[in-house]
């Protein structure tokens, strides 16, 4: 009878994580995790809060307590980094982060000894890389994305340079960012109990802004200056990672600096690549056949395998290859132009810009949209009884045949969203 109550606030809180349109598929290895993260108690309380930032105030009234206790709950969650807490007008206000890019990462970004990290991280790659659901919900379940890669700057020919905008660039957000944290890399962290991890630098995973505070303040990541995170960034350019960042143009939490052997959001552009799981940067590599030799280091460097050989079709010289890129598959990170020895790759601009939202909002209410969840912003408190029955109704209309819905999508992204968003400083 306990497994079953025990089983039931877990899964009250899966429905919650599941409102958020980055959500948790649930299986029995997610309630395992959850388990080791949350109390019994702690998943119930957590599953009836906001969705979006809430005070203390708002919880104690949902959950029926004392403020005074309801602040202790809330600052131990937030000490645990299971929700962010950030400081505005001298009042914490909270926010229950999704998995990820959130509280699965913040769980593995430092050593610390209250959980078992060796079974969390084991648990974490049944979970990702086995049962494959939540990778491939997290990454390929719209058109727009969880994240999206940063251009590789040293390799960026200097009649580009200039054409790159800031928000393109990991060392403006690096700069332009109110507060620059450093963690574990949540990836090669889980990797490491499962030993697979590569030589990549591990203490190199990068948070920003609000989420970079909450995280010093509680341990979770050691806050950095611009130069030493300048520095992390000429290392991570150095060992050929990738930037994988926030898909926003203001207000970016995080930059993971990605290998392709143990990083989620490189496996699944791997395994979904058609799907496009992960917004690209506005560049493509361009090979220079006459140059090129067929070594094959850019092929080798690149961590999505977009970049291959293939025979040159050289009748003097039959073994020899070329390269031969799958502009399909590709990131446009730039790795591989810099692994070049006879400089025969180089960045030129996309046909097509990509898109990027403006900013956490804009892009949580277009992967809303998108994955028939938007009722679940805008009526956001469940616990009172005339949100959930309109919810209902707005569910119907976003259940509406694909082909439909794609069209009303479209044209809530028009430029009037945008100005909307800007005008109202969401």
């Amino acid at each position: 009878m306990s497994h079953l109550a025990s089983k039931s606030a877990y899964a009250e809180l899966i429905e919650r994580l599941n409102r958020f349109p980055q959500g948790a598929p649930p299986s029995e290895t997610l309630y395992k995790i959850l388990q080791v993260l949350f109390s019994e108690n702690e998943a119930r309380l957590v599953a009836n809060l906001p969705i979006k930032p809430f005070k203390a105030e708002a919880a104690a009234r949902i959950w029926n307590m004392d403020l005074l206790e309801t602040r202790k709950v809330l600052d131990t969650l937030a000490g645990r980094a299971l929700l962010v807490d950030v400081e505005q007008n001298g009042e914490s206000v909270y926010t229950l982060p999704p998995p990820m890019a959130g509280f699965f990462e913040f769980s593995m970004m430092r050593l610390r000894g209250n959980i078992d990290q060796k079974v969390l991280g084991e648990l974490f790659f049944q979970y990702m890389n086995v049962e494959e659901e939540f990778i491939r919900a997290l990454f390929v379940g719209g058109e727009t994305q969880l994240g999206r890669v940063y251009v590789h700057e040293p390799a960026l020919p200097q009649e580009n340079s200039v054409q790159v905008l800031d928000f393109e660039r990991a060392s403006e957000v690096i700069r332009s960012a109110s507060f620059r944290g450093i963690g574990v890399c949540y990836c090669r962290h889980k990797m490491q109990h499962m030993d697979r991890a590569c030589h990549a630098p591990m203490d190199i995973c990068m948070t920003f802004n609000g989420s970079a505070e909450s995280l010093i303040k509680h341990g979770f990541a050691r806050g950095v200056d611009i130069p030493e995170g300048l520095d992390l960034l000429q290392q991570a350019y150095n060992n050929n990672l990738v930037q994988f960042g926030e898909n926003v143009r203001q207000g970016v939490n995080f930059i993971c600096n990605c290998c392709g052997c143990c990083c989620e959001a490189m496996i699944a552009a791997r395994k979904f690549g058609s799907l496009h799981p992960i917004h690209t940067t506005n560049y493509l590599p361009e090979i220079d056949e006459a140059l090129c030799n067929g070594c094959g280091k850019c092929s080798a460097a690149c961590p999505v395998e977009a970049m291959t050989l293939v025979s040159a079709n050289d009748p003097l010289h039959y073994n020899r290859k070329k390269a031969k890129l799958e502009a399909d598959l590709c990131l446009g990170c730039g790795v591989c132009v810099r692994t070049c020895p006879k400089a025969g790759l180089k960045l030129v601009n996309r046909k097509q810009r990509v898109i990027t939202p403006i900013n956490s909002t804009h892009r949580v209410v277009m992967m809303a949209i998108e994955r028939g969840s938007l009722q679940n912003l805008i009526f956001d408190n469940r616990v009172l009884w005339n949100h959930r029955a309109l919810a209902a109704v707005l569910g119907v209309i976003l259940r509406l045949p694909p082909i439909k819905r794609t069209l009303a999508s479209q044209q809530v992204k028009s430029h009037y969203l945008e100005a909307l968003l800007t005008r109202l400083k969401i």
